[in-house]
């Protein structure tokens, strides 16, 4: 995969970067009069959202999540944004073909020769469609909790307790991902407005919107999955609990065979009914039988 796309449309330059090497960021901004502070961000790993507005450009630092198959949890995908009248320069960690397709479709536009591509907008296109991403997103975990609710209440496993673990791992990273970036939108949005003379301002309150509901859904799934963890610890608990019953149920009916047994167990000739072993089978017999109607009985009340 390509990691460094440029592209020159019109007015719009558009360069977007794909997990390269600190050196490579630095020629790819060499041109730009970048404060050092913006450049140094860019260098620099785990940056915290935020918004630096100058009066020739806009740093923008924006966290998306990423899933990674492998490890069944999400990462965050950090994009260092420098917004400019007539450029955008992307930075990512990872790939995202969400992004790709925005590319390519700037890529094969074809223009009038005094149209012009506002930044702005490629900036709103990029985050929106990062957004709507997470529409997809929350859907699929709302789905995955409800068969998972199912198969909790109808049998379960000790399987299901990683799963649990994980989904609920996954639910308060997004909401620790997107949380802090509702004042950042809000303070783009202002400086977004001041930067393009209020011509985007529906766009991106419209983006605000949409992390709002986001949030939102968020934190109805992590109360759910909350309730559905303690289900799951209710349900092993009642299983566990009547399992040590049963258990217990059981050594007290064993307990006159041990003794018994313990008792015939001697090498001594004086033991009653030593030489009658007929007598100690019915002994036996008896137990066995009355172990049988206890358990037909706690059985019929329900007690195991």
């Amino acid at each position: 995969m390509t990691k460094i796309k440029q592209l020159k449309l019109g007015n719009l330059t558009w360069i977007d970067a794909v997990d390269i090497s600190p050196e490579e960021k630095l020629e790819l901004i060499k041109p730009y009069n970048f404060h050092e502070l913006d450049v140094e961000a860019i260098l620099e790993e785990n940056q915290f959202p935020r918004v630096n507005a100058y009066d020739d450009y806009i740093f923008i630092i924006f966290h998306f999540p990423k899933y990674l198959k492998t490890t069944q949890a999400y990462v965050i995908n950090e994009f260092n944004i420098f917004l400019g009248k007539d450029f955008l320069i992307t930075f990512r960690d990872y790939p995202s073909s969400h992004i790709d397709k925005i590319f390519q479709a700037y890529q094969n536009r074809k223009i009038k020769e005094d149209e012009k591509i506002n930044p702005g907008y490629v900036l709103y296109e990029i985050v929106q469609a990062m957004l709507e991403k997470m529409f997809k997103v929350i859907h699929n975990l709302n789905k995955d909790l409800k068969q998972l609710e199912k198969e909790i209440f109808d049998t379960a496993t000790a399987s299901q307790a990683k799963i649990i673990l994980i989904k609920k791992r996954n639910i308060i990273l997004l909401k620790h991902i997107f949380q802090p970036q509702v004042v950042l939108l809000r303070q783009l949005e202002h400086e977004i407005n001041k930067f393009f003379k209020w011509e985007y301002e529906l766009y991106f309150e419209d983006l605000e919107d949409k992390i709002d509901f986001i949030i939102n859904q968020l934190l109805i799934l992590e109360e759910r999955i909350e309730t559905i963890e303690d289900a799951f610890k209710n349900i092993v608990d009642l299983k566990l609990n009547k399992l040590m019953a049963i258990l217990t149920i059981f050594s007290a009916f064993m307990l006159p065979l041990t003794l018994i047994t313990s008792f015939y167990g001697m090498n001594l000739s004086t033991l009653p009914y030593a030489n009658k072993p007929v007598v100690v089978y019915l002994i036996l017999l008896a137990n066995v039988v009355l172990m049988l109607i206890g358990l037909f009985f706690l059985k019929k009340k329900k007690i195991i």
